[in-house]
């Protein structure tokens, strides 16, 4: 393997039960393998045989897995009626709707639109990722929100989604 890719391992998180590139050197972290990595030097990665699934990244890192991002907005019955946007949150769900229909109708389907606005408006963490996820896969995420996520076609935006954290628009990323 080429000593541009020295100090890249394959690791598995253990929030999220994936596989993912940790550079040792750079103590860098990412989902995705490093830019103009071979499917076969990632099969050559410290790491690769315990975690890799399949063939590389498209068999192994990511089988069975969506990526996506989402926009939430929070209402005083969400699980945790809080967030980095506002401490105390008291909007009833049919106004956490009404403000994602807002959002919905402000975003029409333009992925782009989408991760400014979630960056600006969405209750999650994820906001400062422009709502994105990463990778996941069954089970790692709350049902409604999991069925709807697996459902989309890649670059397709759901309509409203409920769970327990609040209400939800998912753009399928991958």
């Amino acid at each position: 393997m080429a000593d541009r890719w020295a100090g890249w391992e394959i690791r598995l998180s253990t929030s999220r039960g994936v596989p993912y590139f940790f550079n040792t050197e750079a103590k860098k972290s990412t989902w995705e393998p490093p830019e103009d990595m071979t499917e076969e030097e990632i099969k050559q990665l410290p790491g690769a045989k315990e975690y890799l699934k399949g063939e590389g990244v498209q068999g192994g890192v990511h089988a069975g897995q969506v990526r996506a991002s989402h926009l939430l907005v929070k209402h005083r019955d969400s699980r945790r009626p809080s967030s980095w946007k506002e401490s105390v949150i008291t909007r009833s769900k049919e106004d956490a709707i009404e403000l994602l229909k807002e959002f919905q109708a402000e975003i029409d389907g333009d992925p782009q639109k989408f991760a400014e606005v979630a960056s600006q408006e969405s209750h999650c963490s994820s906001h400062s990722h422009g709502g994105d996820l990463g990778w996941f896969g069954r089970g790692q995420m709350q049902k409604p929100f999991e069925d709807a996520t697996f459902a989309l076609e890649v670059g397709k935006i759901s309509d409203i989604i409920s769970t327990e954290s609040g209400v939800h628009l998912i753009l399928r990323t991958g």
